[in-house]
C-alpha cells in the first residue's frame, strides 16, 4: 500500500533517526581511525553517513512508490520521477558542499540514551591468523597424585608454599588437596592466618603448623574463637594458650565439649588441683587431643606391675608428663633395669623420674662403666653417692671428668668391649 502524503514526511524522520543511531552505535562499537592506505594515507569516507542514509531513504521510498504503481507508468512519468531525482539528488560536487553544511550530530547528541552493545560472542567464528595468534594455557589434569600440576593455577597454594607450607606431606592425604584446591585465599584462607597471628603463631611457624593442621581451613572461625575464650575461662593465659596450640596443632580442632571432658578426666583421674591439672596440659597439650587409651593403661602399669603408690605417681607425672604416654614396653624395661639391676629403691626413682625419659641404653651403658670402675654407688646415705639426675642428664664429657673422674677416651675404650 503506498503512503499518503502526510504519512511520507513522519516514515521519512523515522528512516533517518533510526539510521542514525545505528550508525552511531556501529562508529562506538568498532571505533578507529580511518585505515591506513600506501604511504601513511588514511582512508575517510566520502560521505557523511546521515547523507548517505537521506539517499538510501529516498531511494527506498521511490522504488516502493514505482512498484505499486507501474501499471501506471508512462513515459513522462519516467521523466518525471528522473526529474524529481536530479533535483533531490545532488551531483558528487554539490554533496561535498552539502556535507560541509550538515551539523556533526556526535557532536550535538548524547548518546546515553542509546542501547549498550554488548561484547563479541565468544562463538563468533573468527579468521586463521586470528586463531593463531590465540595462546591457550594447558589443561588442567581432571586426576592427579600430586600438588605440583595445580600450584601454577593455584594463587592458594602459591601462597601457601610462600608461607612454608609442605606440600609433599598434605597432598598424601586426598581430602586435604582436594580441600585446598577447592578454598579461596581471600575469603577461606586469609581470615585462619589473621586469627592464627593473633594468637601468637608467628611467620616463622605457620609452614610447620598449617602443614600438620591443614584441617583448620575447614573449621568456622567463630568456632575456632570459641574454644579459645573457653581456655580463658579457665583461666589459661594468652602465653600458654600459644604455647599449646604450638605444641599441639589440633588442639583448636576439638569442641569446647571433649576439651572440657579431657580436663575432668585428668582432675578426676589423677586427684589432681585445678592449677596443677592445667599445669599439666600446658606442658604436654597432646594430652588433651591424643587417645586416652595409653594414658589409662599407663596408669594400670604403675600401681599394678610397678608398684608405686598413688602420691608417688602424682609426684612424678606433675614432673615428667610424658610418662603418661611413655610406651609400655618402654616403662617396664626401664624400671626393671633401674630397680633390679642397679638396685635402686622406689623411693629414690620417685625423686628422679626423668629416668622413664631417658634411653634405656644410655643408662645401661654409664652405670656398667661406673661399675667397672667401682664407682656404682647410688645409696645417698652413703659416700660417693651418684644421683640418676647426674647420671642420666649430663653429656658424656661432664660424665667422665666429674662422675667417673676418668678420660672420654677411657669411656669410648669401654664402650667397644660391650
Amino acid at each position: 500500500m503506498a503512503l499518503s502524503a502526510q504519512q511520507i514526511p513522519r516514515w521519512f524522520n523515522s528512516i533517518k533517526l533510526t539510521s542514525f543511531i545505528t550508525a552511531t552505535q556501529l562508529r562506538n562499537r568498532f571505533q578507529r581511525p580511518g585505515k591506513t592506505l600506501m604511504h601513511g594515507v588514511s582512508a575517510q569516507p566520502q560521505m557523511s553517513s546521515d547523507n548517505w542514509f537521506l539517499q538510501w531513504g529516498f531511494k527506498t521510498y521511490r522504488t516502493s512508490s514505482v512498484w505499486n504503481n507501474s501499471s501506471q507508468f508512462t513515459k513522462s512519468s519516467r521523466q518525471e520521477i528522473t526529474s524529481a531525482q536530479s533535483t533531490v539528488l545532488p551531483s558528487v560536487n554539490e554533496q561535498s558542499q552539502e556535507t560541509q553544511k550538515i551539523p556533526n550530530f556526535d557532536s550535538e547528541l548524547s548518546l546515553e540514551g542509546l542501547d549498550y552493545v554488548p561484547p563479541l560472542s565468544p562463538l563468533q567464528p573468527i579468521s586463521e591468523e586470528e586463531a593463531i595468534q590465540i595462546i591457550a594455557d594447558p589443561p588442567l589434569p581432571p586426576v592427579s597424585f600430586t600438588l605440583r600440576d595445580y600450584v601454577d593455577h593455584s594463587e592458594t597454594l602459591q601462597k601457601l608454599v610462600l608461607l612454608g607450607v609442605d606440600l609433599s606431606k598434605i597432598e598424601k592425604h586426598p581430602d586435604a588437596a582436594n580441600l585446598l584446591l577447592r578454598l579461596d585465599f581471600e575469603k577461606d584462607i586469609k581470615q585462619i592466618l589473621l586469627f592464627l597471628k593473633d594468637l601468637g603463631i608467628e611467620d616463622n611457624q605457620l609452614g610447620a603448623f598449617l602443614t600438620k593442621n591443614y584441617a583448620i581451613f575447614s573449621e568456622d572461625l567463630e568456632n575456632l574463637k570459641t574454644r579459645v575464650a573457653y581456655l580463658q575461662s579457665k583461666n589459661f593465659s594468652k602465653a600458654d594458650i600459644t604455647q599449646m596450640v604450638r605444641n599441639a596443632p589440633f588442639l583448636l580442632n576439638f569442641s569446647v565439649e571433649r576439651l572440657d571432658n579431657r580436663l575432668g578426666f585428668f582432675q578426676k583421674e589423677l586427684e589432681l588441683s585445678v592449677k596443677k591439672t592445667r599445669d599439666l596440659v600446658v606442658r604436654l597439650p597432646r594430652l588433651l587431643t591424643g587417645s586416652l587409651e595409653p594414658v589409662k593403661e599407663n596408669m594400670k602399669v604403675y600401681r599394678l606391675e610397678l608398684g608405686f603408690k598413688h602420691n608417688e605417681i602424682q609426684h612424678m607425672i606433675t614432673r615428667i608428663p610424658k610418662m603418661l604416654t611413655v610406651n609400655k614396653r618402654k616403662l617396664t624395661e626401664t624400671f626393671d633395669y633401674v630397680h633390679n639391676v642397679m638396685s635402686i629403691p622406689h623411693h629414690v626413682i620417685v625423686r628422679f623420674p626423668q629416668v622413664f625419659n631417658t634411653r634405656l641404653f644410655k643408662v645401661k651403658e654409664r652405670h656398667s662403666f661406673l661399675t667397672y670402675l667401682g664407682r656404682a654407688q647410688y645409696d645417698p646415705a652413703k659416700p660417693n653417692y651418684i644421683s640418676l639426675d647426674k647420671l642420666v642428664s649430663m653429656p658424656d664429657e661432664i660424665f667422665c671428668e666429674e662422675i667417673a673422674k676418668a678420660s672420654v677416651q677411657d669411656f669410648e675404650k669401654f664402650l667397644k668391649t660391650l
